[in-house]
């Protein structure tokens, strides 16, 4: 076997092998992007729905319950 047809076969091998390379590393920073992305907007949207449920909160009414509410006399006539 001539040791310049396995060269050559070797060497033809290198650009899909760099190739290949280059799509794995373009691809890992895609998805690591996504993944950063979400990431941050589900922390963001969970500060806006306690933002929102604090606003809910301090506009709810400060009196309690009915049966605790102080009860007047009425007068009889």
């Amino acid at each position: 076997m001539d040791l310049q047809i396995l060269w050559d076969a070797l060497l033809s091998l290198i650009p899909p092998a760099l190739v290949g390379v280059l799509f794995y590393v373009i691809m890992r920073g895609i998805f690591r992007a996504d993944a950063t992305e979400r990431k941050v907007y589900s922390e963001i949207e969970a500060e806006m729905r306690a933002a929102r449920d604090a606003e809910v909160v301090a506009k709810a009414p400060k009196s309690g319950p009915k049966s605790a509410q102080k009860v007047t006399k009425t007068t009889k006539k």
